[in-house]
């Protein structure tokens, strides 16, 4: 066990996943993820590693998919307009089938500019074929890294795969972190073996042409692996759970069933967590549910754990402009038929401090029915709204 920032245990768990090429470009809150890999690969602790410094995000991602292509494992790690700026690369990625894992420091987008935490940045990306894993600490970073590649580089699935962790909440703190050892990593994660790659003895095309005749086969070829990684997943969860001796749950972790049930993901997910558990010992029927992942959906499951429930509050931290959120718009779809009433909470936008007092008055109006199901916004009210 050792006290360490956040940046310093992704670059950890990193490095003992003995990645081929690594490509970055700084953008905060991630940089020092890539600055630790790069002080690693200067003191040759990477071993064969190449590390390339990229002159944008686009060039970053871009590499990594050539690099993917020749049958390399592959990382890198950015944010918001980082995120945004790689999304064409990103696309292109899932659609070629390659497992590149990357890092999402969650950060708010433009404009107005905000460097401050939200969930925004990966939300918008959440139709682009990627797997989106939401961590709570920053051990469960460091132990997702290993999961992550094993999941991503399966023949079942062969998709891009994002850790995201909150930005400055997690990234900047200092956390005990039980660091892995090689040893562990080795055993449970194997040599990258790409069922088909780029050589100069057997060219191939990636990301060709497509006519219309066969390209909606293409992307149902990509949903179909998306819906295979959830049992994929399952199993890398549990083996992992077994090798390390931390069972993080399955796609969600959920406590005992309750009237009202509240959803929370990312490092909130603690915070929620507790409140929870302070009403319950009030004699509350409330319980909690950790959204863990988002990509694939896991609705099965939320329809599993929230049998019972009444009433469900949804705490988001982005928004899907025009429409309800994209957490609360996953919810109610799986949950359609079950005659739950569904609260969706916006907080913590920019960065915002979401305190322990609001969580536990936002819980409280709905156990009380003080206000009614729908979209809610813990925000300043202006007298004066800039069209």
């Amino acid at each position: 066990m050792k006290v360490v920032r956040g940046f310093y245990s992704v670059a950890y768990s990193v490095r003992l996943c003995r990645p081929d090429v690594i490509c970055a470009y700084p953008i905060t809150p991630q940089t020092e993820i890539v600055e630790r890999l790069a002080e690693m690969y200067a003191n040759g602790e990477l071993g064969n590693c190449e590390y390339v410094t990229a002159e944008s995000e686009f060039g970053a991602a871009s590499i990594l998919v050539g690099a993917s292509a020749t049958g390399a494992r592959t990382f890198t790690a950015t944010c918001s307009q980082g995120l945004i700026l790689m999304s064409e690369v990103l696309w292109n990625a899932s659609g070629m089938r390659l497992p590149i894992v990357l890092v999402n420091a969650n950060r708010s987008l433009s404009a107005p500019l905000s460097i401050w935490n939200d969930h925004q940045d990966s939300m918008a990306m959440r139709d682009a074929g990627i797997i989106q894993v939401y961590a709570e600490s920053n051990q469960e970073v460091h132990d997702m890294i290993p999961q992550a590649y094993k999941v991503a580089e399966d023949r079942r699935v062969m998709l891009p795969f994002m850790v995201c962790m909150d930005g400055y909440k997690l990234t900047h703190a200092y956390e005990p972190v039980d660091l892995l050892d090689q040893e562990i990593v080795d055993g449970f994660l194997p040599a990258y073996d790409p069922p088909v790659k780029l050589t100069t003895k057997k060219p191939l095309t990636f990301g060709s042409y497509a006519t219309p005749d066969c390209y909606m086969e293409f992307r149902v070829a990509m949903h179909d692996a998306m819906d295979r990684a959830r049992k994929v997943m399952d199993n890398v969860f549990q083996e992992w759970a077994e090798v390390s001796g931390r069972d993080w749950g399955g796609h969600i972790s959920n406590g005992e069933e309750a009237e009202t049930c509240v959803i929370a993901m990312g490092s909130l997910a603690g915070l929620v967590r507790n409140v929870v558990e302070e009403l319950r010992k009030e004699g509350k029927s409330v319980s909690f549910i950790k959204l863990r992942t988002f990509r694939p959906f896991p609705a099965e499951e939320l329809r599993k754990a929230l049998t019972g429930a009444s009433k469900v509050i949804v705490f988001e931290r982005s928004l899907s402009l025009g429409s309800e959120p994209p957490v609360t718009l996953d919810v109610k779809s799986a949950i359609q038929k079950m005659g739950i009433d569904v609260y969706s909470v916006v907080v913590g936008l920019g960065g915002r401090d979401v305190p322990r007092e609001l969580v536990k008055s936002t819980i409280q109006e709905v156990l009380e029915d003080r206000v009614k199901p729908g979209l809610h916004f813990k925000a300043k009210q202006f007298e004066e709204v800039i069209p």
